[in-house]
């Protein structure tokens, strides 16, 4: 080889010699990745999302840029979705179809899946759990056919498509049972059981390790919980997992998350049973109070005995600018999640 006095060639030389000598001395390893063995399901109910895109609704990041709502949701720390399910709603929302879009969407991001049966064409609530209008003349017994028709019928179209539900809800809010009157808890709790039992065998029998919920109200309603599944529990009514809802205020909420982890330990000692926050929410403009919330309610169900706590769900958090009356959301009037939702991350 020819040797060179060319002061730049030389120079440049010299730099390549030096990178050697620094990467030789450079045993760092590659970073990757820590896999997380973390099965706590930190999740939203995003049910409105494709009315909401239908209606000319975008969702944006903390920076402005517009993104898929479900997958800002994703990266705010989300690792689950719940979706509900109508029977026959009237503007076809939260049907059968509408449902397999969104959980195909989900299970694209990855995302673990909760679905919530209503069992009815609208909302049922512990104020209504109105029978879908196909439903309503029928005897107590074609009820409960109906009841694992639909449930089968539903559950059957997912799996069609590759996708397998780690939970389901049978009833959503069910404190006073579902499917009234005949199925109305304070004055028939036996129906109300077996119709539970009707939606649990149908479940297990498309998805044999679905986790099935009975979902109530008021969280922090120890009576509540102790006179339903005691009901339940003596008229041969079948569940896996204990699911609540919790809405308190900026003022309130520290001692409803102590009623309601007082609550949550009493089902498992009681039961034995598995408990999920499946709802909560707060004003969107108290956001500093709902992360203080979320945190607090998250670290509760988590420190459950025996890994118990199986995750927490916020209801609706892309909900903005009064989208259908609802102000419980955790996107503010731009379109933007507020700070509430780093109690995901």
């Amino acid at each position: 080889m020819k040797r060179t006095n060319n002061p730049i060639i030389l120079f440049i030389f010299s730099l390549f010699l030096v990178g050697i000598v620094s990467c030789s001395k450079d045993n760092t390893p590659p970073v990757t990745p820590t896999p997380t063995t973390d099965t706590f399901a930190r999740g939203a109910d995003v049910s409105w999302i494709t009315q909401m895109e239908a209606s000319g609704k975008k969702f944006y990041n903390a920076s402005g840029a517009e993104m898929d709502g479900l997958k800002l949701l994703n990266s705010l720390g989300m690792n689950a979705f719940r979706l509900r399910v109508w029977v026959n709603p009237s503007d076809g929302w939260c049907n059968k179809q509408d449902v397999l879009t969104k959980a195909i969407r989900a299970k694209n991001l990855g995302m673990r899946i909760l679905i919530d049966f209503h069992y009815s064409d609208s909302w049922a609530d512990p104020s209504k759990q109105t029978k879908p209008a196909a439903w309503e003349n029928l005897s107590f017994a074609d009820l409960k056919t109906a009841l694992a028709n639909h449930t089968t019928d539903v559950l059957n179209l997912l799996k069609t498509n590759g996708i397998s539900p780690e939970w389901v809800q049978v009833g959503n809010e069910t404190g006073n049972g579902m499917l009234w009157p005949d199925g109305k808890a304070s004055e028939n709790i036996k129906n109300y059981a077996e119709l539970t039992t009707a939606g649990y065998d149908a479940v297990k029998s498309v998805f044999p390790d679905a986790k099935v919920i009975v979902h109530l109200q008021n969280g922090w309603d120890n009576s509540l919980f102790r006179w339903l599944f005691d009901g339940l529990k003596n008229n041969g009514g079948k569940w896996d997992v204990i699911g609540m809802s919790l809405y308190p205020d900026a003022t309130s909420w520290q001692s409803d998350d102590e009623k309601c982890l007082a609550n949550m330990k009493d089902m498992i000692s009681r039961y034995g049973s598995e408990v999920m926050i499946c709802e909560v929410g707060m004003s969107w403009d108290q956001p500093e109070a709902a992360k203080s919330f979320l945190t607090d309610i998250i670290a509760k169900t988590k420190s459950l005995p025996g890994d118990k706590g199986l995750g927490v769900f916020y209801w609706e958090p892309e909900a903005y600018g009064n989208w259908n009356n609802y102000t419980k959301g955790a996107f503010d009037n731009s379109g933007k999640p507020t700070v509430a939702l780093d109690a995901f991350r």
